[in-house]
C-alpha cells in the first residue's frame, strides 16, 4: 500500500490535516467519509426550510468566504444562494423568489468581495469555450472590472424584479478576503 500526502488539500484548519494522507482516495471519498461522521453524531434539529432571520444571502462561491461565520449565522438562520461572482442572474432570481414567495424571506444581502477572479475574466472566455467544445454557453459570463458598480448593478436587479415581493430591504456589500470586514456599498 502506498501512502501519498494529498497536496489538493488547502484547508486553513488543522483538524482536516490528517485527511491530508490519503491512499488513493478522491476528494469526493474524503467528503463522503467526512459525512459520515457528521451523520453519525447528526440529530434533526427540528426546524423547516424557512430561515429564522427570514433573509437570503446571495455571495460569491470563493471557498475564502465563510459567510455563516462572517455573519455571525447559525443552521437555518438564512438562505444562502452562491455562484460565481455572487453575480444576481435569472437562477439567482429564480432562487430568492421561492425564497421570499414560498419560504418568507423578507430582507436580500448581497456579498461580492475583493480580488474576485470575475474581475479577471471577460465575455471572450465563452468564445474559448465554444471554440474548444463546438457549442456556445447559452450563460453569460458575467465579467466586472469594478466591484463596487457590480454589486450596485445586482441591487439593482432585484430591486425591480417583477417577481420578488418584497425589494425594500435589499442591502449590498463587498467582503474583503484580508481583513474579513465587509464594506457597504451605497446604492446611488
Amino acid at each position: 500500500m502506498t501512502i501519498t500526502v494529498d497536496l489538493m488539500s488547502t484547508s486553513a484548519h488543522s483538524s482536516h490535516a490528517a485527511d491530508a494522507i490519503t491512499s488513493d482516495r478522491t476528494v469526493t471519498d474524503r467528503l463522503v467519509e467526512a459525512n459520515g461522521r457528521y451523520a453519525a453524531a447528526f440529530t434533526d434539529p427540528g426546524m423547516d426550510a424557512r430561515p429564522v432571520l427570514n433573509v437570503a444571502v446571495v455571495a460569491c462561491m470563493d471557498a475564502r468566504l465563510d459567510l455563516h461565520r462572517a455573519l455571525g449565522l447559525e443552521l437555518g438562520d438564512c438562505h444562502t444562494i452562491r455562484n460565481a461572482g455572487g453575480v444576481v442572474t435569472d437562477d439567482v432570481i429564480r432562487s430568492l423568489t421561492i425564497s421570499q414567495r414560498a419560504l418568507g424571506t423578507r430582507s436580500v444581502v448581497l456579498i461580492h468581495h475583493t480580488g474576485c477572479g470575475l474581475e479577471s475574466l471577460t465575455e471572450e472566455f465563452r468564445h474559448e469555450l465554444e471554440m474548444e467544445v463546438g457549442q456556445r454557453p447559452s450563460w453569460a459570463v458575467e465579467a466586472f472590472r469594478d466591484v463596487e458598480q457590480d454589486v450596485r448593478q445586482s441591487m439593482q436587479r432585484v430591486r425591480t424584479s417583477p417577481f420578488l415581493l418584497h425589494t425594500d430591504d435589499v442591502r449590498g456589500f463587498v467582503f474583503d478576503v484580508t481583513t474579513g470586514l465587509l464594506r457597504e456599498i451605497d446604492p446611488a
